[in-house]
């Protein structure tokens, strides 16, 4: 039998999801992309799903994830703000450390010979 340790992480608050793997993915999108839309189809999500989500978000955590500039000569974009940068470095920094040391936990506890 080979077991693999598997896990999903995330942030709450007030028991409501705030953050994780997905809207990181999407941030990563927008910033590339500069646009919430191209983002969201390039996740097969609606724009309308994708810009619900980054609202309730933003209620979640207290703070806007985004920029949003309205249509002009260029058309209209986003980008993501200074606090969504930090908090995407400090969630990648916490997804790391995590991932070692549940990873050192699981070979020392499932791993090592007697």
């Amino acid at each position: 039998m080979k077991l693999k340790l598997r896990y999903k992480l995330w942030l709450e608050n007030n028991g409501e999801k705030a953050f994780g793997n997905g809207p990181l993915d999407i941030l990563h999108r927008i910033e590339t992309t500069g646009s919430l839309r191209q983002a969201a189809e390039g996740i097969n999500m609606s724009y309308s799903q994708a810009w619900n989500l980054m609202r309730d978000l933003e209620r979640r955590l207290g703070f806007n994830l985004l920029k949003r500039k309205v249509g002009g000569e260029r058309g209209g974009g986003s980008e993501i703000t200074e606090e969504a940068r930090e908090l995407i470095m400090k969630f990648k920094l916490f997804r790391e450390k995590a991932d070692q040391n549940l990873n050192s936990l699981y070979k020392k506890i499932f791993q090592e010979k007697e």
